[in-house]
């Protein structure tokens, strides 16, 4: 009996009150000298007997009972009764589901790389007859089988599909444990993969190329865009050729918004300023903004005399 099982039994707290009641009433009955000393003794003996054959099981455990030593039956949950002596509660298995972690350290990969992998397995009892008789400390049992079966997993796939398709993984993983327990009267529910650990070098490596692997790619949208761009310059070139008012009303366009910012520097060549006849234009526009910004006015004479007059 496990030593969950044997504080279960010692907490028997219904027992301990009819054992109580028991010899109280042995007591009264000496007191009052209805019956004499010779049968006291038994009178406990049998209020211990009586005693010890109520037992408890709360509403998830199922009490194992062998009668001289061979298997009786299931009793609970609740109050139920045994035969003193005769009859023993084995031990009380726990039907709800239940967590187990597990883990395989340093195991090999299938192309040879080394890793610790963390998991966790929901199991429970189905079949209480087969988890008591069938297999020796069925906690134990399934903790190790599912470290092998771990093990064995780790060592069929390789590191990349560890990575990517930890479902598929631990689908495959549960599907072998459940191959193992059932016998046991035992069902793997689910298995989850917590961690998987990688050599730091390796882990160095992977970033890496993953970042080499990002910068290929920018480079290559990069490319695109320009091929993109080119292919539109393109397509515009061959509506200007044929239409030089348009290719004139475009370059005006984009002298103004140039202008339009204070303190703009607008480099033009000199072979656009002769083919859109933008030198006059920019050259107006540049003399009419320094014109605004200095407030140059002409003088009258009348503003020159009375000048002459105030210096008087």
């Amino acid at each position: 009996m496990s030593s969950d099982n044997q504080i279960k039994a010692s907490m028997n707290f219904i027992a301990a009150a009819v054992l109580a009641v028991l010899i109280a009433v042995n007591l009264l009955l000496l007191f009052f000298e209805v019956t004499g000393p010779g049968l006291f003794i038994p009178g406990v003996l049998v209020s211990i007997l009586i005693a010890s054959s109520i037992k408890i099981a709360n509403q998830w455990e199922r009490a194992v009972i062998l009668r001289m030593g061979r298997f009786r039956g299931l009793r609970g949950p609740g109050l139920f009764l045994i035969i003193p002596i005769v009859d023993r509660v084995y031990s009380y298995i726990d039907q709800r589901v239940r967590v187990t972690d597990f883990a395989a350290e340093e195991t090999l990969t299938k192309d040879t790389v080394p890793v610790n992998v963390d998991a966790v397995v929901y199991w429970t009892v189905w079949d209480v007859e087969k988890a008591a008789l069938e297999v020796q400390k069925y906690e134990k049992a399934v903790s190790y089988i599912a470290a092998t079966g771990l093990r064995d997993t780790i060592g069929k796939h390789e590191l990349a599909e560890l990575l990517q398709h930890r479902e598929k993984i631990a689908e495959d993983l549960q599907k072998l444990l459940d191959e193992h327990t059932n016998p046991w009267g035992i069902t793997c529910q689910t298995v989850g993969i917590k961690d998987i650990i990688i050599p730091a070098a390796l882990s160095d490596a992977m970033s890496k190329q993953a970042q080499a692997e990002r910068e290929r790619q920018a480079r290559i949208i990069l490319g695109t865009a320009e091929t993109e761009i080119s292919e539109k310059f393109a397509l515009a070139s061959r509506n200007y050729i044929n239409n030089p008012v348009a290719l004139q009303l475009r370059g005006m366009n984009m002298l103004f918004e140039g202008l339009k910012e204070k303190g703009s520097l607008i480099i033009v060549p000199s072979s656009a300023l002769d083919s859109m006849n933008l030198g006059a234009i920019g050259g107006l526009a540049a003399l009419g903004d320094m014109s605004g910004r200095t407030g140059f006015a002409k003088s009258s004479p009348g503003d020159g005399d009375a000048a002459e007059n105030r210096g008087e």
